[in-house]
C-alpha cells in the first residue's frame, strides 16, 4: 500500500486538474480545520478528502465513522479512503452533489476544496447545497492560501453568510488560513 505522500504525488502527476494542492494538508492544518468538532457535532461532511489527512483529524475529534460522509472526485483517493476508513461513507462525486446526497441536519462541513479557483456559480452550488443541509448553527470550514476569504463576496452576500477568520497555520506548505462560514443572524 503506498504512503499518503506517494499516492498524492502520483495523482498530482496523473490528474493535475483534480489535485491542485502543492502537498497534502499538514497535521497542523487538519487540527485547525477540525477544532470544535466532537461526538456531539453529529453528522459531518468532508469535501475534497484527498488522501484523508482531514478525515483522520475529524475522526480523532470523536466524530463517529458512521457520521462521516466524504466527497472525492479522484477514484484512487476514494479507494484509499475506503481502505483506511472502512466505516465512513465515501462518495466518488463532486462536492456540488452534496445537496442531493446527504440528509439535512449536518453539524459541520469541512472543505479542502480549492474554492477560489472555481467559478462563482460552482461555489454557489456547493455552498447552497451545504447550507441547505447544515443545522442552523452549523459551520462550513474552509482554508485558503491567499489573503482574502476563500468564498466569493457575491456568493457570501447572496447566501447571507458571515466569514470569521481563524488562525494562520504556519506549519503547512504553503501556510494557510482557516475560515468559518455561518449564516448571518437575522
Amino acid at each position: 500500500m503506498p504512503s499518503d505522500l506517494a499516492l498524492f504525488l502520483r495523482q498530482l502527476i496523473r490528474r493535475p486538474q483534480q489535485v491542485v494542492a502543492l502537498s497534502p494538508s499538514s497535521a497542523d492544518l487538519a487540527r485547525a480545520m477540525t477544532e470544535g468538532l466532537s461526538p456531539e457535532t453529529g453528522r459531518v461532511a468532508e469535501l475534497g478528502a484527498g488522501t484523508g489527512k482531514l478525515t483522520r483529524a475529524i475522526l480523532d475529534r470523536g466524530v463517529a465513522e458512521s457520521d462521516l460522509t466524504v466527497f472525492e472526485l479522484n477514484p484512487e483517493f476514494c479507494d484509499h479512503l475506503r481502505r483506511q476508513f472502512p466505516g465512513i461513507k465515501v462518495v466518488n462525486a463532486g462536492a456540488e452533489t452534496i445537496g442531493h446526497t446527504c440528509a439535512p441536519g449536518l453539524g459541520a462541513v469541512i472543505s479542502g476544496l480549492p474554492l477560489l479557483s472555481m467559478p462563482s456559480t460552482l461555489q454557489m452550488t456547493i455552498l447552497q447545497g451545504a447550507f441547505h443541509l447544515l443545522r442552523p448553527k452549523g459551520a462550513f470550514v474552509q482554508f485558503t492560501y491567499g489573503p482574502r476569504p476563500p468564498v466569493d463576496e457575491k456568493v457570501r452576500q447572496t447566501l447571507g453568510l458571515s466569514a470569521r477568520r481563524g488562525e494562520i497555520v504556519w506549519g503547512n506548505l504553503p501556510p494557510a488560513r482557516v475560515y468559518h462560514f455561518t449564516r448571518m443572524a437575522s
